[in-house]
């Protein structure tokens, strides 16, 4: 009994090597091809789905096809309708492995092809190196591994039959099909590997070991298994891996159950199918015939509800950008009040100058300012500057008095300055801390003056605060750009006579200046939002862009 269970332990391992090789040696020959076609074929949800069974059956990674799902997601290359086709055809091409273990694995003398096929994978792996030839080598030894794995469990398998009497605990009815539903699930959850489980579960069927239909609630169960490297992938993932990852989860147990409900139905509709197509009578067709038909079943339920689960998706797993991306006073419904829509309308484009101004101020602080922070942050603004946009157009087409109509090009105007502030600050932000530490020290302190006077103009550019007027931000402004020639003459003067390098002079001329034109469209932005909300006239250009 312990050589049996040494057996079916050193099996179970080839088996987890066999299907890593596998999966590591076609990504890698595949290369970048893969994450084209999932590109290129994705452009509808039916081509998801074909996509997804392709991919996956290629590479024998339902993981790796969904983790490319996520990042075309994130991309905005691929839309989370067309990326719940690929996760439905991710499962479906799960059920390659057992279609390949049916075929092959117990027709054949398996270890008198396995060890030679190993044998020439190993020697094109090492002659092949990092490069595609390799790659395949170790896909290739991986298959032999894979052979060879199938028949050491077969072996163990058999000596198991004759010591435990696992036909007694498939008698039990409905808990007993709990029970290998659970066995099923628990494998999949420790060996992370779905293809494994089904793998071991059609060898052990096919030996005697465990009946029909129990074995068909492992396959069940392990199908749902493979859920749990989706739920592990959520912790700390992005909004768009969540969803994908939920989508993955909902789809499987969704499926496992109808299988759970339906298990007696579906074996004779595959003991029927398997008769009507020919195929062969042994339990490992049997359980790949059951396992894809009850994947088709599940997509077949799910197409229908698929725009629905997009939906709900959406609305969930928000991440904080995306929350302060949503306009918080827009709505539809109060275009039909013009006065209200306008309100509402500067309002939300003031929250946009906020956001904007508070970027600008943090990219000049070298102390707070994040690159990664700031490029979320110009996202925010340009994602309310695109719903400002369609909110505007969207009153343009209504019958609106003329004053205001006069008015709503100040709120695209007043977006546009917002969102050349919030580009101008992620370019001044990747500069801040670099250059504040290779000022000159005769010019260090000139320089700090004029940040702050920019600093100090970014917060009174804002139309809603006490004691702003459009002419005392004017005079505001003229200051600085008094201060910007003057520092500009220093800092081309230290140039001109040797003081400070040619190369830093120019980068910290560049900084000073998209540092001031962040103070002009900021102060831009505040007069024509001082417009927007009905405050004296549409102010005139007075500086350049």
């Amino acid at each position: 009994m312990l050589l049996t269970i040494g057996s079916l332990l050193g099996g179970l391992g080839l088996f987890l090597l066999a299907i890593r090789m596998i999966t590591d040696g076609l990504r890698l020959a595949a290369g970048s091809a893969l994450r084209e076609m999932l590109g290129v074929w994705t452009r509808t949800p039916a081509r998801g789905i074909a996509a997804g069974v392709l991919i996956t059956a290629i590479v024998q990674s339902s993981s790796a096809v969904t983790a490319a799902t996520i990042g075309f997601v994130n991309s905005g290359l691929l839309s989370l309708t067309h990326a719940l086709g690929v996760v439905y055809g991710a499962n479906i091409g799960t059920t390659a492995i057992g279609w390949l273990v049916a075929a092959v694995g117990f027709k054949v003398k398996l270890e008198l092809f396995a060890l030679p096929i190993i044998g020439a994978g190993v020697i094109m792996r090492l002659v092949g190196g990092t490069r595609r030839t390799g790659a395949i080598g170790e896909a290739l030894a991986g298959f032999g591994l894979f052979f060879l794995g199938i028949q050491v469990l077969k072996d163990a398998f058999e000596g198991l039959a004759t010591g435990i009497q696992f036909h007694d605990l498939a008698a039990d009815g409905f808990m007993s099909t709990l029970l290998f539903v659970s066995i099923g699930f628990v494998m999949t959850l420790l060996m992370q590997a779905s293809g494994a489980a089904i793998a071991i579960t059609l060898t052990a069927a096919n030996s005697g070991v465990i009946p029909l239909a129990a074995a068909a609630s492992m396959v069940i169960g392990a199908n749902i298994g493979t859920t749990s490297t989706a739920a592990l992938a959520v912790i700390g993932a992005t909004s768009n891996a969540k969803r994908v990852a939920m989508a993955h989860i909902f789809f499987n147990a969704l499926t496992g159950a109808v299988a759970l409900l339906l298990l007696p139905v579906l074996l004779w509709g595959v003991a029927v199918t398997s008769r009507v197509l020919a195929l062969e009578d042994s339990p490992a067709v049997a359980l790949a015939l059951f396992h894809t038909v009850f994947n088709l079943l599940g997509v077949a339920l799910m197409w229908p509800l698929t725009p629905h689960l997009a939906v709900f998706l959406a609305r969930r797993f928000r991440s904080e950008e995306e929350v302060a991306a949503r306009p918080k006073y827009l709505d539809k419904t109060i275009v039909v009040s013009p006065e209200l829509a306008i309100e509402a309308l500067a309002l939300e484009v003031a929250r946009m100058g906020q956001m904007a101004r508070a970027t600008a101020h943090a990219a000049l602080n070298a102390d707070l300012v994040s690159t990664d922070r700031l490029q979320k942050e110009r996202h925010i603004v340009f994602q309310l500057a695109n719903e400002i946009g369609n909110f505007t157009a969207h009153l343009e087409r209504g019958s609106l008095p003329s004053s205001t109509v006069e008015i709503l090009p100040s709120s695209l105007r007043t977006a546009r300055y917002y969102t050349a502030l919030s580009d101008l600050a992620v370019d001044v932000g990747t500069e801040t801390l670099r250059l504040s530490r290779r000022l000159p020290e005769r010019l260090a302190e000139q320089h700090a003056t004029f940040i702050a006077k920019t600093k100090d103009l970014l917060s009174k550019a804002d139309p809603k605060r006490d004691g702003y007027t459009a002419e005392a931000m004017e005079l505001d402004l003229d200051e600085l750009q008094q201060r910007y020639q003057a520092l500009k003459a220093a800092y081309l003067e230290a140039g001109a006579t040797g003081q400070f390098p040619i190369p830093d002079m120019a980068e910290h001329l560049e900084y000073i200046s998209r540092t001031r034109r962040m103070a002009e469209q900021s102060a831009k932005g505040a007069r024509y939002l001082h417009h927007l909300m009905g405050v004296g006239q549409a102010p005139a250009e007075t500086h350049t862009n």
